[in-house]
């Protein structure tokens, strides 16, 4: 399965900016779609209101939202994408707390700004591969001083990216950004499915997403979807955290 991805940018000099940036980041990408507006963008995913892919439809596996948009802000998409299959990055000029917590609080996958050098946000993206979470230099710093200091500025109840994710399944990859210690939830590996136990195992190895897929013969986004599916079932946000309740169970 080829990867296809979405591109929401209501400027077209970015917009051609992050379709080379996309393209450039991953090899083996199908199609990149441009929509400049939420009403466009619904259109592309096949229906009015975001949500789950609809029956039947060949679903985009990467989209990068902007959030000043004409007729709206791209957190409202990302609200309604939260259990849609798909990696969604923000793609930005803001890097405000304004900004970032309510993004990541809405199921972003990840925080890129849009003035960072191509070859930044090239690298950024291919942390997608690896399993890690696409985040622009500043913005990192900026979550690191934010866990630091205990600032809980944007949050309201200050409890970190684990619980402002809520345990969304695309949420997993910057949630791990501020989890420290391992879960001490019991290990419900009955629920896990044999592709996602093989997937574990893999991952406790220390294996990554692109070795993953060439060991399994499948595509890398489909080893991030394995992820995301065991991440949401173990109520853990790392591989970390995973391959330590694997491990005290015996599976791995």
């Amino acid at each position: 399965m080829a990867v296809k991805v979405l591109i929401l940018e209501d400027n077209p000099v970015a917009r051609g900016f992050l379709s080379r940036v996309v393209r450039e980041s991953f090899s083996d990408v199908s199609s990149i779609t441009e929509a400049g507006d939420l009403e466009a963008a619904r259109r592309l995913l096949g229906h009015d209101q975001g949500g789950a892919a609809p029956t039947g439809t060949d679903p985009f596996q990467l989209i990068l939202v902007d959030l000043e948009l004409p007729d709206g802000s791209g957190m409202e998409l990302l609200k309604e994408l939260a259990t849609y299959p798909a990696t969604r990055i923000v793609t930005t000029l803001y890097s405000d707390d304004e900004h970032l917590f309510p993004a990541l609080q809405c199921g972003a996958d990840g925080y890129l700004l849009k003035e960072d050098r191509f070859e930044v946000l090239v690298e950024e993206l291919q942390k997608i591969v690896r399993g890690q979470p696409p985040l622009s230099p500043a913005i990192a710093r900026r979550l690191l001083t934010h866990f630091r200091t205990g600032d809980g500025s944007g949050f309201g109840n200050g409890s970190g990216l684990a619980h402002a994710n809520h345990g969304q399944a695309n949420g997993h990859a910057v949630a791990q950004t501020a989890s420290s210690t391992a879960p001490t939830a019991p290990l419900d590996h009955e629920r896990l499915t044999p592709r996602e136990s093989e997937v574990l195992t893999y991952l406790s190895k220390g294996f990554t997403i692109k070795e993953i897929a060439a060991l399994m013969g499948i595509k890398w986004f489909t080893v991030n979807d394995h992820i995301k599916s065991i991440y949401k079932k173990l109520n853990v946000s790392s591989r970390a955290e995973a391959a330590v309740l694997a491990s005290k169970q015996g599976l791995v």
